[in-house]
């Protein structure tokens, strides 16, 4: 994988684009797509967002997002885009295979395909170009440090901010996680120097739930979570029959596993959604505890240190007991915490 700074000679020649994300996108990957597609096309680029799922209502706010394909809804469409494509940007994710069924067009195409990702250990033989940097706090501040080293700073509108706004916002948890360093609050501040309006994003990510998702949030968190003192860890399970009493839409159980870590000496909190063809698995923890390695190692997944997701294909009750099982293994990790 070259350096992602050698394209920048060629952003003046016109180019067909496709720019896509992993499934199931969050504000992180949709953010930094759209705010890329905002950069590019000023330069008369053709450019196509693909995201090769569904996702949450609360992201189609964005500017553009009614543009953006949906894989499994368009396959021969995207397929073409991709197909006939000079340049495909990947951006958000590491491994081709977390474009669910878009991996195999993604590998067919003869397009160069380019990398803009901070999740660990990623795929480098299948890009052309690229940067993957685990220390940045969202792809969307490295989609903003690609516009700024390439020179075109002039062409972050209104649309570029508000997007990548978005997605650093997101990423860092309203800027409270480590990986909130100097250089995001410098973004931050330059994006309002050019007048975003920061303020009406946190409403459209944050205020605009139904009252079905406040009350599974509250029926989940006095009937579905499981405190485990010993091991200093916190655990959501929600069943099938939780998602439909609710009518859950995709994004809905979007950042609950950050509420286990708000209990006093918690380091690890994980939550297992049984979505019918596969159980997700959510892990956040604190400290040097690294969910990275642990979905890696038993949940078919990765991601960050603190943050990481997998899958697993057994029945729910089977995965709960799995991971109550595995955290023992992390005994004098997590039990360091005197409550």
């Amino acid at each position: 994988m070259k350096n992602i700074n050698l394209i920048y000679p060629e952003l003046q020649t016109a180019q067909k684009i496709v720019i896509t994300m992993h499934q199931k996108p969050d504000g992180d990957a949709m953010g930094s797509t759209l705010g890329l597609y905002h950069f590019l096309i000023q330069f008369g680029h053709e450019v196509n967002v693909i995201s090769p799922t569904n996702w949450a209502d609360f992201l189609k706010w964005m500017p553009g997002c009614t543009t953006v394909l949906d894989y499994e809804k368009d396959v021969k469409k995207s397929d073409v885009l991709i197909e006939n494509a000079d340049w495909i940007f990947c951006l958000d994710f590491n491994t081709l295979s977390r474009t669910k069924n878009m991996e195999s067009a993604l590998l067919k195409t003869k397009a160069t395909r380019i990398l803009i990702d901070h999740h660990q250990q990623p795929q480098t033989e299948v890009f052309g170009f690229g940067v993957s940097d685990t220390t940045k706090s969202s792809t969307a501040e490295m989609v903003y440090d690609f516009i700024m080293n390439s020179g075109f700073e002039d062409k972050i509108n209104n649309e570029v901010a508000q997007c990548l706004y978005a997605g650093v916002m997101t990423d860092t948890g309203s800027f409270r996680f480590p990986s909130t360093s100097a250089d995001v609050h410098s973004m931050i501040s330059n994006l309002k120097t050019k007048g975003l309006n920061h303020s009406m994003i946190h409403e459209a990510l944050y205020d605009n739930f139904s009252e079905n998702r406040l009350r599974f949030i509250g029926n989940t968190l006095l009937n579905r979570m499981e405190v485990i003192y010993e091991y200093n860890t916190a655990l959501i399970y929600i069943t099938q029959d939780d998602l439909i009493k609710y009518n859950i839409k995709t994004g809905d159980t979007e950042g609950l596993v950050n509420y286990p870590l708000s209990i006093e000496g918690i380091k690890l909190a994980a939550i297992f959604i049984d979505r019918g063809e596969e159980r997700k698995c959510s892990f956040r923890s604190k400290g040097n505890f690294d969910v990275n390695t642990f979905a890696r190692t038993y949940f078919n997944g990765g991601g960050h240190f603190n943050a990481a997701g997998g899958q697993s294909y057994d029945p729910l009750e089977m995965v709960v007991s799995t991971f109550k099982q595995v955290i023992k293994n992390y005994k004098n990790e997590l039990s360091t915490y005197q409550f």
